[in-house]
């Protein structure tokens, strides 16, 4: 990238869930390239959205309703294609019970809760009373007969806390595949459809370093859990059953889930059930000349 220009602003999820699209970005010395901001999924779409961000991860919900403005980068997303671990609903009694009951929300993430409630609503025909709370399932389940958890969060919650306290555990991601047959994607990579038409190189190179850190992780990914145990309450092997589990992929499939998810929910969230969905086009190869 040309120094003399300004570098990219692009967003970083501060979950677990990211740390393999960004691990690599040092190892192939594309890291400095990048302005990165730091915060979690709803900042940074919101960032985004209102163009203090050029390029980062945004919420499905949020990408969804601003569409028109966003252009998706094309295979790769945090997404689960079966469970997810980090995306739950953690519950006293069965779901089917819920109906009138309280529900603590732990997240403002649009998306998960509003899967949650799909989930609850279309699948178990039942209407909980929702409330939003911090994401401590032990002060939770002093208030709610089930909460709805998300990111590092939902990872101690299912894996710690709820073993601990005797609570059910329901991951969402396997809930949707086991409903629709399809992924389901939380988030997607995404730039401002302006700034892509103003730096259409930049947008490209990013794109590309990014596939590139996501398979470095991948191939390397022992190492990877191996160093972020250090510093997380979840030692190496879990993380790497975490990584591994997550689907950073977006094509046909994950598109399709996209889709699906967007029928459902679109007019009661604030978007079309039919949204348009703009992957970026990926440059075509110069034909070396004889």
């Amino acid at each position: 990238m040309d120094a003399n220009r300004r570098r990219p602003r692009v967003g970083h999820i501060q979950f677990l869930n990211c740390l393999p699209l960004y691990w690599g970005l040092a190892r192939t010395g594309t890291l400095l390239d990048l302005e990165l901001t730091k915060d979690s999924p709803e900042k940074l779409s919101e960032s985004l959205i209102a163009g203090d961000l050029d390029i980062a991860p945004v919420t499905l919900v949020e990408f969804l309703k601003n569409a028109d403005d966003l252009i998706a980068f094309p295979d790769l997303a945090v997404g689960c294609d079966g469970p997810v671990m980090s995306c739950v609903i953690v519950s006293q009694v069965p779901l089917e019970q819920l109906h009138g009951a309280r529900v603590a929300l732990g997240s403002t993430s649009r998306t998960s809760v509003r899967l949650a409630q799909l989930m609850l609503t279309e699948r178990y025909g039942v209407q909980p009373d929702y409330f939003s709370c911090p994401p401590d399932l032990g002060l939770m389940m002093q208030e709610a007969e089930a909460a709805v958890l998300i990111g590092d969060a939902a990872l101690r919650a299912s894996l710690h806390d709820a073993p601990r306290l005797g609570l059910d555990v329901h991951d969402l991601g396997s809930m949707w595949k086991e409903w629709t047959g399809l992924p389901f994607v939380f988030a997607v990579w995404a730039a401002r459809r302006d700034y892509a038409e103003r730096e259409p190189e930049t947008v490209r190179q990013v794109h590309e370093a990014f596939l590139a850190s996501r398979d470095l992780s991948l191939e390397e990914v022992a190492k990877v859990a191996e160093q972020a145990a250090r510093w997380e309450a979840f030692d190496a092997t879990l993380l790497e059953r975490y990584f591994t589990t997550l689907d950073f992929r977006f094509g046909a499939d994950q598109l399709a889930g996209v889709r699906e998810f967007a029928r459902r929910t679109g007019p009661t969230t604030g978007f079309p059930a039919d949204v348009d969905v703009t992957l970026l086009t990926p440059v075509p190869a110069v034909a070396p000349t004889a």
